[in-house]
């Protein structure tokens, strides 16, 4: 992001916002913040505020953040950032498993009104096509992991927030008794 900053974010607002929503908000947040309120002024945060509104305010400059805004959300979660060793298909499903559930995670826990999140975002978000995708999804949905909310929007349950816990301690552990164990080997052939 330009700066550094999630304009979206710091406006409060969702990537889908009407241009007079991005507006209504901005007046609020800016009185709020402006450096002459006496109870909440916050320079810093006012400029911050005025950037983002001068981006998001004007069609071209939005569009143009957009796309790097886009880009900036899908490398996140690339499914490239996995393990580069994965042996067999069974491991890959279990890593696009638990991608699945940390995009719908991190959804639920950054947009608590928003919480779900729809099939056509899931493949951006995880840089895999639908058809990769589908047995995943109606693997997570009949172990209850997750579950299909209004407009067919995808959400986690408790249960995929525990499954996915669990998976991350375990995958944790394990990446430290690997390095553990090639500090060993490397001790051992210095030797």
């Amino acid at each position: 992001m330009p700066n550094g900053s999630d304009f979206y974010e710091l406006l409060q607002i969702s990537s889908n916002a009407e241009p007079e929503t991005i507006h209504r908000v901005y007046r609020l947040l800016a009185q709020r913040f402006h450096p002459d309120n006496q109870e909440s002024g916050n320079e810093e945060r006012f400029r911050a505020l005025h950037e983002a509104y001068t981006v998001l305010s004007d069609p071209e400059k939005r569009a143009r953040y957009d796309i790097h805004y886009a880009s900036q959300r899908q490398q996140r979660w690339r499914l490239t950032a996995a393990p580069t060793r994965i042996e067999t298909d069974y491991e890959l499903e279990q890593i696009i498993r638990l991608t699945v559930l940390e995009v719908l995670l991190s959804q639920r826990r950054d947009e608590p009104n928003k919480p779900g999140v729809m099939f056509v975002d899931l493949e951006d978000l995880t840089g895999k096509p639908r058809e990769h995708l589908e047995f995943t999804v109606w693997y997570l949905v009949q172990k209850k992991f997750v579950t299909r909310g209004d407009s067919s929007q995808l959400l986690i349950t408790v249960e995929g927030v525990d499954y996915l816990e669990e998976h991350n301690q375990a995958s944790q552990r394990q990446r430290r008794l690997t390095t553990a164990a090639s500090r060993v080997n490397a001790t051992a052939q210095a030797s």
